[in-house]
């Protein structure tokens, strides 16, 4: 490592050789920074594939936390089978992202004009959200590359329920205790549970659509029903102050996750 010409002349021997032995360390550090190494951190970013297991046609429709998270289009549509995958952009933007996916249900019309959904409505097109979601069931997650502790995810009924949701992390095997990395949620159809005056059903055929919590920040008996046959998702806002609840979880070294809607 050689000091530049305008300093090598005017300086003792023993400050040059300091002063390159500085320059020589800033230039590795520059290089990890910057070269492959660098590339490799940033594209190690999770993925989330959405498996469609409930009979009927959705469109996957996102929110994001009001704190830079990147909004996200080209969601997909699946028809029942289907699975899709995506990559979160956590490593740009903010540095992290922070939101949530919905299944919407019974979508019609022409996308970027008359389109809207029965369930989960959030804007006129097809593979994003310009608006904020109907009342829906919620795979939320927390990617943030400077929390050693992150991902964490949960499943939220605490605005509604509809489609039964479960989250299951890629990569790591499931832990015996349903300790870090546990899957979350629960496949039982919840509608059946639902106390008739929060149930709306399809006017057209009379088949339940959505069970909408009276009081999301109180217990009541939407989440006492919920809670009764899923523990292992929010069923009230404050459900994670309450002790050995099994609302949340991370898992530190996942790959990505698998988002079921059943």
């Amino acid at each position: 490592m050689r000091l530049p010409p305008h300093l090598r002349g005017n300086l003792p021997r023993n400050v040059r050789s300091a002063l390159a032995a500085v320059l020589l360390a800033f230039t590795c550090v520059l290089a990890a920074a910057t070269g492959p190494g660098a590339q490799a951190v940033a594209a190690a970013e999770h993925t989330v594939t959405f498996v469609n297991s409930s009979g009927q046609k959705l469109w996957i429709g996102a929110g994001v936390n009001a704190d830079g998270s990147a909004a996200l289009t080209g969601l997909p549509t699946l028809d029942s089978g289907q699975s899709a995958t995506i990559t979160i952009p956590e490593n740009s933007g903010a540095g992290h992202w922070r939101g949530k996916f919905f299944a919407r249900q019974g979508c019609t019309g022409t996308p970027g004009s008359t389109f809207h959904c029965a369930v989960g409505d959030c804007g006129p097109y097809q593979d994003r959200c310009s608006t904020g979601e109907q009342p829906t069931s919620l795979a939320e997650f927390n990617f943030d590359p400077a929390d050693t502790l992150a991902p964490w995810y949960n499943v939220s009924y605490v605005n509604a329920v509809s489609r039964p949701v479960t989250i299951t992390p890629l990569g790591v095997a499931p832990p015996p205790d349903r300790g870090e990395c546990a899957e979350m949620g629960c496949p039982d159809d919840l509608l059946r549970y639902c106390p008739p005056e929060n149930l709306t059903s399809d006017p057209a055929t009379g088949a339940p659509l959505v069970c909408v919590n009276p009081n999301r920040d109180a217990q009541t008996a939407y989440s006492a029903a919920i809670n009764s046959h899923c523990p292992y998702a929010y069923a009230w806002s404050k459900q994670d102050t309450i002790p050995g609840n099994s609302v949340v979880r991370q898992c530190r070294a996942c790959t990505g996750f698998t988002v079921t809607f059943h």
